[in-house]
C-alpha cells in the first residue's frame, strides 16, 4: 500500500501547470507542490518555501480533522 502512494506521489508530481496572471507566474505540481512563483521576471524562493510550508501544514490539519472525523476516506464516504 505504501508503494503504491509512493508511486501516484511521483505520478502526481510529474504532472505540472505553469499558469501567468497578472504579471506573476506559478509553476505547481498535481501534488500540490509549488515549483516556482516569478514576479517581474525573478523567481523569488523564499515565497516559493512560504507557500509549499503553508500548504503541508493546512494538508496536516486536513489530515488530522478527517481521522477526527471518522477515519480518513472511510469518514468522507460516511458523510455522502
Amino acid at each position: 500500500m505504501r508503494q503504491q502512494a509512493m508511486k501516484m506521489q511521483k505520478e502526481l508530481e510529474a504532472v505540472t501547470k505553469t499558469v501567468e496572471y497578472k504579471g506573476v507566474k506559478v509553476k505547481v505540481t498535481a501534488a500540490n507542490k509549488v515549483v516556482y512563483i516569478e514576479s517581474n521576471g525573478q523567481e523569488d524562493e523564499k515565497v516559493t518555501e512560504a507557500v509549499n510550508e503553508a500548504l503541508k501544514q493546512v494538508q496536516k490539519d486536513a489530515a488530522k480533522k478527517m481521522m477526527e472525523s471518522g477515519g480518513g476516506l472511510t469518514g468522507l464516504l460516511k458523510g455522502l
